[in-house]
């Protein structure tokens, strides 16, 4: 027989289904995460690499905890493309929905926090973050991605990402045959011109200052009409991150469409540095083909191990990750009996 009291409890947590913003399996997860702080393995970082390596896991019985502070690189990029199955998404849309299915496995947690120290502890590793949380786990995975770092120009922040770009690959068919210009110098303005040549034939390299490339390029360039250009750029003119016109310091300026650049970065997060991995001459994270850093027990996936910055790139390796890190979890196990 139902007493008061009882109608009232049930009645409240009706209540709070309804107008709870996140389903009860959050919660529940939500309630697992804040009594449980040991897991198998954390995650630091949750966009897509991070993601793929958690439904890995969590497909592999796994208790995962997921950080993430949520504020991917490619927040301002309109479309995602070259993703099969989602090709013209927009990147947060496929993100949302990749959290959505791996927290569909009772084992996984998403924490929305910022992960900003890890040390080497006897029973594997520590991760404390920025609202002083302490998470502890057999193994690491780093897909925290990087941070590029922005050109001083006027504008180049609001176009980055939109028509400031660093891919064809992801973004050269929707600038096809338009009037293109890549901002680089050297032998590396170069090669991305025999690239880019590719999508179309009315390019321009902008060296931004004196030009640094030799005889023999300027010349195997003239022969692809992809003109040369040394003009130091004062401004990207663009309206809502879509570019009009280059203006240089000179008062001078040409019409564009579309601008590559590839621009330098840094380790979104210092803690694999600060755990021993090594790091290669390019300032990415060195992994093996099973995405293993130099440190036992770390692994990374994603954006901070390789040039190849797409969605697609990312899932895949994420999905290498966890197996290989469940692998050998399993191969632990068995060596300890």
């Amino acid at each position: 027989m139902s007493t008061r009291r009882t109608f009232i409890k049930k009645g409240s947590l009706g209540l709070a289904a309804l107008v709870f913003p996140y389903s009860s399996l959050s919660f529940e997860q939500y309630i697992t995460m804040e009594s449980n702080k040991n897991f198998d393995v954390i995650i630091v970082g949750g966009s897509y690499a991070g993601l793929s390596a958690a439904m890995a896991l969590g497909r592999s019985l796994r208790n995962v905890l997921i950080i993430d502070s949520g504020d991917p690189c490619n927040k301002q990029t309109p479309h995602s493309h070259n993703f099969i199955t989602n090709d013209g998404k927009a990147p947060s849309a496929i993100s949302n929905k990749a959290k959505m299915e791996v927290l569909k496995y009772p084992t996984v947690q998403f924490l929305n926090d910022d992960a900003i120290d890890g040390i080497k502890t006897d029973m594997g590793f520590e991760i404390t973050t920025r609202s002083k949380k302490k998470f502890s786990a057999r193994k690491i995975i780093f897909a925290t991605g990087i941070k590029d770092t922005i050109p001083k120009i006027e504008g180049f922040e609001e176009c980055w990402g939109i028509s400031v770009i660093h891919c064809p690959y992801c973004h050269g068919y929707e600038v096809r045959k338009v009037k293109t210009g890549i901002l680089a110098n050297g032998d590396g303005a170069f090669e991305i011109a025999k690239l880019i040549s590719n999508w179309t034939d009315d390019l321009t390299i902008f060296t931004n200052g004196r030009s640094e490339l030799t005889n023999i390029q300027i010349k195997l360039l003239a022969k692809k009409n992809i003109s040369i250009n040394e003009h130091t750029i004062g401004k990207i003119e663009h309206t809502e991150g879509y570019i009009s016109r280059l203006t240089f310091d000179n008062g001078d300026s040409t019409p564009l469409k579309a601008l590559y650049a590839r621009v330098s970065f840094t380790q979104k997060s210092e803690i694999p540095r600060e755990l021993g991995c090594e790091i290669t001459d390019q300032g990415y994270l060195n992994v093996d083909m099973f995405q293993k850093t130099s440190i036992p027990g770390v692994y990374a996936c994603g954006d901070n191990t390789t040039f190849m910055r797409s969605v697609a790139q990312a899932v895949y390796a994420g999905g290498v990750t966890g197996s290989a890190a469940n692998m050998e979890m399993i191969h632990e196990q068995w060596t300890g009996l």
